[in-house]
């Protein structure tokens, strides 16, 4: 094929050797070639489509069919009612760019009466269970799957044959769907719908191995091909949802004296035990440390027992400089991690360490000697890489230092990111 060269004084043709046809999109590239006149002239290279086969003319060609259903637009994601489970799976699909454009599925389990004693139950069988139950006792109200108000959102609930049966009839239109999940009780859903619509979703499951999911993300466990370690708990408080809550906190916590130090109190674990002997102990410690700071601010977990919450109450309750939040007005989780200076945090919550270690701000552990299993790996873990320090009751507060913060959550959309290129998908930003 012969082309002829504009910009060349000479105005040369030039032969091109070898043509080729392109049957998928690549990137298009220019070539350099010297005209008469010694200046740089740019030839595109064509790229030449295939003509369409059995198509109309004026019809999308194949090719940009197949792009358009190797990208992924939204989101499932399936959590078990407990926040610090759903919460990482949030985190990721925001990490991942879909924020805004995912869809919560919840797997409940039946609750009250014998139900307590049913967990041990796979959860398909612990619904027919009850559902025997509640036929046998005449209850005729019993729903076998029944819409939940989340407050901002309507949450459905898990239903297996439905969520695959959805990336199947969308495939064509959206693209692959991508499936995040979390908990125990989300195994079997996620694995499931996997099995019903392989060719069109891509599973994570967040803490929980399994060989034939996609990608398995989790803290600390032995590798495998399909598995991402991290060190701690993925979770929302990434950059941009700091600065969010920094904004929306300003009038409330800017004017605090500084410097202001968060106190995080959980609630005890069977790996991590503890009562109203640690919350004397914190409340001591604290005490020692109150002339260094200029403002604390105390927040409990739903799993913090009565009687620890009581004691902190009891001790700080009428202090000018702390303020105990009361679990009724807003929660300030997220403004207090965008403000604080320095946080003291119970060994039990994976999650709040691991948000509060995302900042580079000081954090202070107590109850770490009390941790056993995973916990006390994750303690240790921590340690190692200095992004926390064992609280005394010794510490200046008005003293920072600082760490190289954790970066789980950047990482863990790095790794899905490169997983789904394996597989020839991509996710629309």
């Amino acid at each position: 094929m012969e082309r002829k060269v504009c910009g060349g004084s000479s105005g040369k043709t030039y032969k091109k050797i070898e043509e080729r046809k392109v049957w998928r999109m690549k990137p298009m590239f220019t070539e350099t070639c010297l005209g008469g006149g010694g200046g740089g002239v740019q030839l595109m290279r064509p790229i030449r489509l295939p003509e369409p086969t059995g198509r109309l003319t004026g019809t999308t060609p194949e090719i940009f069919e197949g792009g358009f259903r190797s990208v992924i637009r939204r989101a499932v994601v399936i959590g078990n009612g407990f926040s610090g489970a759903e919460n990482q799976c949030i985190g990721l699909v925001r990490a991942l760019g879909l924020s805004g454009r995912h869809s919560l599925y919840r797997v409940t389990r039946p609750r009250g009466g014998v139900n307590g004693w049913l967990h041990w139950l796979p959860v398909s069988l612990h619904k027919k269970v009850d559902y025997l139950v509640k036929r046998i006792c005449g209850d005729s109200r019993f729903q076998l799957t029944s819409p939940v108000k989340n407050g901002l959102s309507q949450v459905l609930e898990a239903d297996v044959k439905q969520i695959a049966k959805i990336a199947h009839q969308t495939f064509d239109r959206d693209g692959p769907l991508l499936v995040v999940a979390s908990g125990r009780d989300t195994i079997s859903i996620a694995s499931s719908i996997k099995r019903l619509a392989p060719e069109n979703v891509f599973v994570v499951q967040i803490q929980h191995p399994r060989s034939h999911l996609n990608r398995w993300i989790t803290p600390r466990e032995p590798p495998d091909r399909h598995v991402v370690l991290t060190v701690g708990a993925l979770h929302q408080a990434d950059s941009a949802a700091l600065r969010t809550a920094a904004s929306a906190w300003n009038d409330e916590l800017a004017v605090l004296p500084k410097p202001l130090l968060v106190v995080n109190v959980g609630g005890p674990a069977s790996n991590c035990p503890y009562g109203v002997d640690l919350a004397k102990q914190l409340t001591k410690m604290l005490r020692s440390v109150l002339w260094s700071c200029g403002s604390i601010r105390i927040s409990f977990s739903r799993r913090t027992p009565e009687n620890v919450a009581n004691i902190i109450v009891k001790e700080f309750g009428n202090n000018p400089k702390v303020y105990i939040w009361d679990g009724e007005d807003p929660n300030p989780h997220m403004g207090h991690l965008a403000w604080a200076d320095a946080f003291v945090i119970t060994a039990d919550s994976v999650s709040m360490l691991s948000e509060a270690c995302s900042t580079g701000k000081p954090v202070y552990v107590i109850g770490a000697e009390r941790c056993t299993w995973k916990f006390s790996d994750f303690q240790k873990s921590l340690r190692e890489r200095g992004v926390v320090r064992p609280f005394t009751g010794s510490e200046d507060l008005s003293e920072n230092w600082s760490y190289s913060p954790l970066n789980d959550l950047t990482e863990a959309a790095r790794r899905v990111n490169e997983a789904l290129a394996e597989q020839g998908w991509r996710i629309h930003a």
